[in-house]
């Protein structure tokens, strides 16, 4: 499912239009998208939690050549 099919979905469910609801939905992933972005946990009773977790840097392999290379740190996004 996308995210034009959820609006439709949420249009069908609440009464709302479809680009009434399409606005909601992009206001609720631009909510969990900006809590995550300030460090924050968005926990959603019922559904689940986002976070952004820290990977370290590490070795990783190129599986075309075999050869070792350095995979940078960086934050990634957990459910």
């Amino acid at each position: 499912m996308n995210k034009d099919q959820l609006a439709s979905v949420v249009a069908s469910e609440v009464g709302l239009s479809q680009s009434d609801a399409k606005a909601a939905v992009e206001a609720v992933f631009d909510g969990i998208t900006n809590g995550m972005k300030n460090g924050d946990k968005v926990s959603i009773a019922g559904f689940g939690q986002f976070e952004s977790r820290y990977r370290a840097a590490r070795q990783g392999r190129n599986p075309a050549t075999g050869e070792t290379i350095q995979i940078a740190a960086k934050k990634c996004t957990s459910f």
